[in-house]
């Protein structure tokens, strides 16, 4: 026979411990991440229409190439400083508990990008397939930065990481 009745919900523990908190509140870096994270949106975007009117008309590919050099440079610089977020916030530089499995995608999110530098500077890859390895690098930061949304406003709300 099953047991139907209602248990009492566990509750995760808070994203940040009261110290935690009170290192991210007090540190520059929070400032630069969060000065950071809607610049490399915006660079994001313009490259990503860059591209598509790239693949769509076959006009502007040196156009494209830039954006997604520039915003694969401020990819790079957003992990890095985030790195340092981090190290002050929780100790680590990369990998805490809190932002493990964000930290897993960046790394993705970083492959795919320097994967389309290398093949780039190589002469590896034809302009489409370059092309679509930036649209698939983009496709993985846009599930990065939603999860950094999310985690953000667990945050603000106070709420379980």
């Amino acid at each position: 026979m099953t047991d139907l009745r209602l248990s009492t919900p566990v509750t995760p523990a808070p994203l940040y411990s009261p110290a935690e908190r009170a290192r991210r509140d007090a540190t520059r870096w929070t400032l630069v991440q969060g000065v950071l994270a809607p610049v490399q949106f915006c660079v994001f975007a313009i490259s990503l229409g860059l591209v598509l009117r790239y693949l769509a008309t076959g006009d502007g590919y040196h156009a494209a190439t830039l954006s997604v050099v520039v915003k694969t440079l401020v990819l790079y610089l957003i992990m890095v400083t985030g790195a340092i977020w981090e190290k002050v916030v929780f100790g680590r530089y990369l990998l805490a508990p809190a932002f493990y499995w964000e930290d897993m995608v960046s790394f993705a999110v970083i492959a795919l990008h320097s994967l389309y530098l290398f093949a780039l500077m190589t002469d590896v890859f034809a302009p489409g397939a370059l092309m679509a390895t930036a649209l698939a690098a983009y496709a993985l930061y846009v599930v990065n930065a939603a999860q950094f949304v999310l985690k953000l406003r667990r945050a603000r709300l106070g709420g379980p990481a």
